[in-house]
């Protein structure tokens, strides 16, 4: 008689120096069904001395600003170190500026820390799954887009991807950098008025409705490389 194995559980580790946070955001995802916390460090250094015992966690939970080593040194590390960890952004800021440079350094996702639990656990549960977790950010029709991963297989087919102009791609690849719609319409040399049209009509090609949800395209179809 065959006995099936009880699902194994995702290894979650959490990475943040708000003590009472942390360990009521732990408390919470040990609820979820198919996810523990089986680590919990204050910054990135504790975390790299910790892993050095332990296994390696498949998804992280990463705040921004620790003290030590911040969460973009930490982001590094693990981008470099655990190629197979996932990254998903805890912030209290909801700043563009701060997700496009965790993107870019290997990040899959953010989360506001306020969010409701069941936020987490889609977050969770879609980092799983599809490879990112896709919020706000993104329409239906972009979800649907990005649902295949590579190496993974769905029901669902991707949609042909949409044809840029070669300014369009220009663009898209300036907005994934730190730099401001104004400093992007001085190194293309048009106005901003320009640039928010760009902005614009790329929102619409490709059914995102934030700057962040560009950048995460443009990192996912290979437009940009992290």
């Amino acid at each position: 008689m065959n006995h099936l194995e009880p699902p194994v559980n995702l290894q979650i580790a959490m990475i943040d120096d708000h003590v009472l946070l942390r360990n009521g955001l732990a408390k919470i995802i040990n609820e979820f069904k198919g996810f523990e916390v089986t680590l919990q460090a204050n910054n990135g250094k504790e975390f790299i001395e910790l892993i050095s015992t332990r296994k390696k966690p498949d998804i992280v939970l990463l705040d921004v600003n620790m003290p030590v080593m911040n969460g973009y040194e930490t982001a590094k590390w693990i981008h470099s170190h655990l190629p197979g960890t996932k990254m998903l952004v805890l912030s209290m800021l909801d700043a563009d500026y701060v997700f496009i440079r965790m993107l870019r350094l290997g990040a899959r996702g953010f989360m506001i820390k306020d969010s409701h639990p069941e936020q987490f656990y889609q977050a969770l549960v879609q980092i799983r799954d599809q490879g990112y977790y896709m919020n706000e950010s993104f329409s239906p029709r972009m979800a649907q887009r990005l649902k295949n991963d590579p190496g993974q297989t769905s029901s669902i087919s991707p949609l042909d991807p949409p044809k840029l102009s070669d300014k369009e791609l220009e663009f898209l690849k300036l907005a994934c950098t730190e730099m401001t719609y104004r400093e992007i319409a001085d190194a293309l040399g048009v106005s901003i008025r320009t640039v928010d049209s760009y902005r614009d009509v790329l929102f619409d090609k490709l059914g995102v409705s934030t700057r962040i949800g560009l950048v995460l395209y443009a990192i996912k179809n290979g437009i940009v490389m992290i």
